[in-house]
């Protein structure tokens, strides 16, 4: 399966993106490229340390989420991914990405629960007995794309929001990169 290519997106620190490096490219996959739209991203730095190659298209500079997402979808293009993931993409798409790339999202919560940003503050402070991920095609509808894959773990007495959001990182890291192989091997 060698010659499956994915473009990562991601915002942050990238651990999803640095666990997906390390466990599947050059072994299950390529990972090509991954494009960040913040240029002080943590991730920037990981995924040059393995030699990946990194775009950096900062969201401030653009008019509006359009004109982001036409750039965005150039440069995810120039790759000719088999598949996009996006893991700790904080931006809201358009149609101009959801309706012209093949792409999966993973989210910190046991959707349709708690979509948006503030997933895993909502999820530990509501009342649900249990939190968890998911990963979902990515649609036109913020969080709201077609499940593929879910886990959950009981909340236990005395969790910290450290300790829940350590679980979620745990699961994320253990299901997305599962999740990726059998959505390539399917193709």
């Amino acid at each position: 399966m060698l010659n499956r290519k994915i473009v990562i997106l991601f915002s942050g620190e990238g651990s999803n993106l640095l666990n997906i490096i390390e466990k599947l490219h050059n072994k299950e996959l390529e990972v090509v490229a991954a494009i960040t739209n913040r240029p002080d991203a943590g991730g920037i730095a990981k995924a040059r340390a393995h030699h990946i190659p990194v775009d950096i298209i900062d969201h401030k500079k653009y008019a509006d989420r359009e004109s982001f997402d036409r750039a965005l979808l150039k440069q995810v293009r120039s790759y000719a991914p088999d598949l996009v993931v996006l893991a700790g993409f904080m931006r809201i798409l358009t149609p101009v990405i959801t309706q012209n790339i093949k792409a999966i999202n993973v989210h910190p919560s046991l959707l349709p629960l708690f979509k948006g940003g503030n997933a895993i503050r909502e999820s530990f402070e509501s009342s649900e007995p249990t939190g968890g991920i998911s990963i979902h095609w990515v649609s036109n509808e913020l969080d709201g794309g077609e499940i593929i894959a879910q886990e959950s773990f009981q909340k236990e007495a005395g969790e910290t929001l450290e300790s829940f959001t350590a679980k979620i990182r745990a699961l994320e890291h253990k299901l997305l990169p599962e999740t990726i192989v059998q959505i390539l091997k399917a193709l």
